[in-house]
């Protein structure tokens, strides 16, 4: 008997140990090329974000969560706004809070190069109203300036130059992906 309580509490740990509470983003730039990944982290104060990038104009970057996993090149508009469950105001340094999808700068050396860890404070991967999966999910981008922290809606950090898609798995999306043997097909017509 007591070999089996102990064989339910393993699988019931590895059970609970599949509730994902990691997930990795690839990052695209405008072009369409892997530029990098970003590691979010389900942790106790928010989800931490582990960014490795390559190509960006070296100082710093807004990057923001953005509503929609949605990651239409060239100018990844159809990310939607910044995500604000809360209907908070943009920036870190508003006084009134911000929104959840702001995130601290990030900084590129002189090779375009960025190895950083940030915090995305009361977010979760989880289920609820602050969970960067809920509905389809949700988008990081990147902007080519830096966010200035307070102006309004999004800190005057200029295009949007990488984008990542934050989605569930499990879900699928409304949109169907292309089929890339139809353009062969057409060609040997």
């Amino acid at each position: 008997m007591r070999v089996f309580v102990m064989i339910m509490l393993m699988f019931l740990t590895a059970c609970q140990a599949n509730t994902e509470t990691t997930r990795t983003v690839e990052l695209y730039n405008d072009s369409g090329d892997m530029v990098g990944t970003a590691t979010l982290n389900e942790v106790d104060a928010g989800v931490n974000v582990k960014l490795k990038l390559e190509g960006l104009e070296p100082g710093y970057h807004g990057i923001h969560v953005h509503e929609y996993p949605k990651c239409k090149a060239p100018d990844f508009k159809s990310a939607g706004s910044h995500f604000n469950p809360t209907g908070k105001q943009h920036g870190p340094m508003h006084p009134d809070g911000s929104h959840l999808g702001d995130l601290p700068n990030l900084e590129a050396d002189e090779g375009g190069l960025v190895d950083a860890e940030l915090m995305l404070p009361e977010a979760t991967l989880l289920d609820g109203k602050k969970s960067l999966l809920k509905g389809e999910g949700t988008s990081l981008v990147i902007t080519e300036g830096k966010d200035d922290g307070i102006s309004q809606p999004s800190g005057d950090s200029g295009k949007r130059t990488i984008c990542g898609l934050i989605a569930d798995k499990e879900k699928k999306t409304s949109e169907t992906p292309t089929d890339p043997t139809d353009f062969n097909k057409e060609q040997e017509k």
